[in-house]
């Protein structure tokens, strides 16, 4: 029996055909790379495969729900599949969205079948997860309606090795999310150089330095001065499927500690017959499959095109994050030392669940973002209440009037 939140069969054979692809094709070309940097190869079978059409498709909009059975199912078996299918996603999504139809027939190509790497460039050193605060000036050309690029980029995934960037930057005065536009900036544009960072888990990531990077108009995704908006449109669809990793994770970590606590004996019997054990894993499964559900109500609502889609999608993050850290950890201490070995897969899960937890908003933003759409909805229903009492109120007048009273 399937509910709106599970997948029916059809799903459930095409999480397990992706499975099987991330562990038997997938998973040796990630061994193969080099850690910390863009995995080429690796891209370019996430093309071949048709898995960046379904994340980035030609017609039709994108499926929150497939983005997340897709993240979720390649998290289980190959974590670095999963992360550069999802890179390719959030840079080259505001160009499929956002972007002029020159910019779409150009570029998104490349992309869709794993010969350009793409990659979102909106953090900064002072400005990571306060995205409204960057500081990258975008700075008026004298003639021929153009900018010159002139700060700095941080932690930007796939940096400095990504062919285009999609790059926030401040072309108006207003402070703020006024004034914030998006331009995409290929990899080899002059005066743009950059520089990899060596993270807890190896991830492509690094830092962009522009020195009066030109920009035109026909760079500019979306409108001038709509930049915020483009970044806030991409974040919401990919904040779900962030959970949807972090799922991934946790259950290949409750997979692996409920084998071992079968196999492993001590004090008499395996540990699974231990009860500390076992309510640990019960608690691990229970959290796991909440945060799924909450992921794909999220993902659901998405694609319908419900409201409160940025609260559904922070709660699904927050919740969804911070129960994978829970799950890996208490997978790790099942284990014991064995666990901390370097190549063990909890070793590698471990260094891994740690960045979701900070990357498209902390954890402390997204309870900033539930907590001010609970207090926006409360002050909603204030004024549908007053309204409700004065229409009643004008209705009792009215009466009293037409009684003569």
């Amino acid at each position: 029996m399937t509910t709106p939140f599970t997948p029916d069969g059809d799903q459930r054979k095409w999480c397990a055909q992706l499975r099987a692809l991330a562990a038997e094709q997938l998973r040796p070309l990630a061994a193969a790379g080099a850690p910390g940097r863009v995995n080429r190869p690796l891209v370019e079978a996430l093309g071949e495969l048709g898995l960046l059409a379904r994340v980035l498709p030609a017609h039709g909009p994108v499926r929150a729900t497939d983005l997340c059975l897709l993240r979720e199912s390649l998290a289980q078996e190959c974590t670095e599949a999963e992360t550069a299918l999802a890179l390719q996603g959030l840079g080259a999504y505001p160009v499929l969205r956002y972007g002029s139809p020159q910019q779409r027939a150009r570029r998104l190509p490349a992309v869709v079948a794993g010969r350009a790497v793409a990659a979102f460039a909106l953090s900064e050193p002072g400005a990571g997860s306060d995205a409204a605060a960057l500081e990258l000036r975008a700075e008026p050309e004298p003639a021929g309606g153009g900018w010159r690029l002139t700060g700095e980029k941080c932690w930007i995934s796939n940096a400095p090795d990504a062919d285009l960037y999609t790059v926030f930057a401040r072309t108006g005065p207003a402070a703020g999310a006024a004034g914030v536009t998006a331009f995409l900036v290929p990899g080899d544009r002059p005066g743009l150089t950059g520089r990899p960072l060596e993270m807890l888990a190896p991830h492509p990531v690094g830092t962009l330095a522009f020195d009066g990077v030109p920009v035109g108009r026909q760079d500019v995704v979306g409108e001038v001065g709509g930049g915020f908006r483009v970044a806030m449109g991409t974040l919401d669809l990919f904040r779900p499927s962030v959970g949807a990793f972090a799922v991934g994770m946790a259950r290949a970590a409750l997979r692996a500690a409920l084998a071992h606590a079968g196999e492993r004996h001590a004090f008499g019997g395996p540990l699974k017959d231990l009860q500390a054990v076992s309510h640990t894993l019960a608690d691990m499964a229970t959290r796991t499959e909440a945060a799924a559900l909450l992921v794909r109500a999220a993902a659901a609502a998405y694609d319908a095109g419900e409201p409160g889609v940025a609260r559904r999608s922070a709660m699904a993050k927050l919740f969804a994050t911070e129960t994978a850290q829970y799950v890996v950890d208490a997978a790790v201490q099942i284990h014991g030392a064995r666990a901390l070995h370097r190549g063990h897969l909890l070793e590698h899960l471990y260094r891994g669940v740690r960045a979701p937890r900070i990357y498209e908003g902390a954890t402390e933003v997204q309870r900033t973002i539930i907590a001010r759409e609970l207090y926006r909805n409360a002050e909603d229903c204030t004024k549908d209440r007053r309204g409700d009492r004065s229409k009643d109120h004008a209705e009792d007048r009215s009466k009293n009037l037409e009684d003569g009273s």
